[in-house]
């Protein structure tokens, strides 16, 4: 849907550690921040938001931007380093937080620290614009896309010479198309089409859900050169359908260069122990409850695997010496729901290279107070495989899982997003009953 999406988790796209491609000597005098927005944006109500947006008291809508920095700044002089800069230089793994606002330009001493506070605005600065648009006889829908598209684009300008240094390589920024399209192939791929004409950036990513009928459409797209954020991925065989049409779509696109259609794929991690715990507990067995909090990580750690195995071999050999680059594999729903288990629960277990971790406040804020860096991702791939079956033989279907808890997201997706067109509704009546 319509997303300021995450800035670094995607505003700076970042690849990996080795994909820059930046000289050691520019890498040690100038800041290597990414930062890329994802989230829907807010408005009213005096808060407006990418992030957690206050439409009125009780509703937020979810959103993010994620910024990640190094360790120097453009004079050369030292940063406060933190354990997030040893997590993307020792272990090429990409850390991002949720959060943008406007205006963007706010986001460049963010940018300039190793870690920053969330920044969440709570002025009226998309009232202004969103008036201008009322009164013009714009409809809701209409100017909802008119004011994510000038924080894209914004966001974009600010990340563009990232882009450029990296040769494409960083500084994207996403948005989504509409969660309504969630079952709509065709409708999807036009409207991808759209908002990449729109919004007009060589450095945006149009974010689509991995549901079934959005499959074909991640192909497409892809095929037509326009780079993809998949997002909702909640088991391994939707992802591997997933990686097989970023790498169908690469191969459909006739290009000679390949280099500029890139594109991350957002694996779902702490939702998955949400629901497999319940139907655990539901077992009641001592093994079942025993195996509460192990089903997400495993499930991970077994995605990883996956990944290294399809972008190797002969067919992504031969992609590569078209310059493409591999999809990156990105652990989203990273907050622990469960406070009896450890607060870095997702993210410690689950550092590897070429990744991206996406981190809330509290899981960032934990990981940079104790986390260890390290990396732990396949540090032990048989205990993966070995819970991951032992759910399996307990009657715990993964299908069910992965299909459930995309139709959990999917909904609550189409539910924020109807419920920010009623509120922006409501603004633009009590805006034209001031002007009566």
């Amino acid at each position: 849907m319509a997303s300021i999406s995450k800035l670094s988790a995607s505003a700076a796209f970042a690849s990996s550690a080795t994909s820059f491609t930046r000289s050691s000597q520019q890498q040690q005098n100038q800041p290597m921040c990414f930062a890329y927005p994802r989230k829907r944006i807010a408005i009213f109500e005096k808060s407006i938001s990418s992030s957690k947006l206050s439409v009125r008291a009780g509703q937020r809508i979810a959103g993010s931007l994620i910024v990640r920095c190094s360790k120097v700044d453009g004079n050369g002089s030292s940063v406060k380093r933190t354990t997030l800069h040893d997590l993307y230089e020792k272990e090429g793994q990409s850390p991002w937080y949720d959060n943008l606002c406007r205006p963007v330009t706010d986001l460049i001493p963010l940018i300039e620290s190793g870690i920053f506070q969330k920044a969440i605005s709570t002025s009226s600065a998309y009232n202004d614009q969103f008036k201008q648009l009322v009164q013009s006889g714009v409809d809701i829908k209409m100017s909802y896309w008119e004011l994510v598209v000038k924080d894209i684009q914004d966001a974009c300008k600010l990340f563009e010479s990232i882009y450029d240094d990296s040769d494409g390589g960083d500084g994207y920024v996403s948005v989504e198309v509409s969660p309504l399209l969630a079952d709509d192939t065709e409708t999807t791929i036009q409207a991808a089409k759209l908002l990449h004409k729109k919004v007009n950036r060589r450095n945006v990513y149009i974010k689509i859900p991995a549901t079934a009928p959005c499959i074909p459409s991640i192909k497409e797209v892809i095929a037509n050169g326009i780079s993809v954020n998949v997002t909702l991925i909640f088991s391994l065989a939707r992802y591997e359908a997933v990686i097989d049409a970023y790498l169908d779509g690469l191969e459909a696109s006739g290009l000679n260069d390949l280099s500029r259609v890139t594109s991350v794929a957002s694996f779902f991690v702490s939702r998955v122990d949400s629901l497999v715990d319940k139907l655990l507990e539901k077992i009641g067995t001592p093994e079942a409850l025993d195996l509460r909090g192990k089903a997400a990580n495993a499930q991970a750690a077994l995605a990883f695997q996956l990944y290294q195995k399809k972008f190797s071999g002969p067919r992504w050999e031969a992609l590569v010496k078209k310059g493409a680059k591999k999809q990156r594999l990105l652990w989203a729903s990273t907050s622990v729901k469960n406070p009896a288990y450890p607060d870095t629960l997702y993210v410690a277990p689950l550092v590897g290279p070429d990744t991206v971790s996406t981190m809330p406040d509290q899981a960032l804020l934990a990981f940079i107070d104790h986390g260890t860096v390290a990396r732990t991702i396949d540090a032990n791939v048989s205990e993966a495989e070995g819970i991951y079956n032992a759910l399996e033989k307990l009657g715990i279907d993964w299908g069910y899982v992965g299909s459930q808890l995309e139709l959990e997201g999917v909904d609550s997706f189409k539910k924020s997003f109807n419920s920010l067109l009623d509120s922006m509704q409501e603004k633009a009546n009590s805006m034209k009953l001031v002007n009566m």
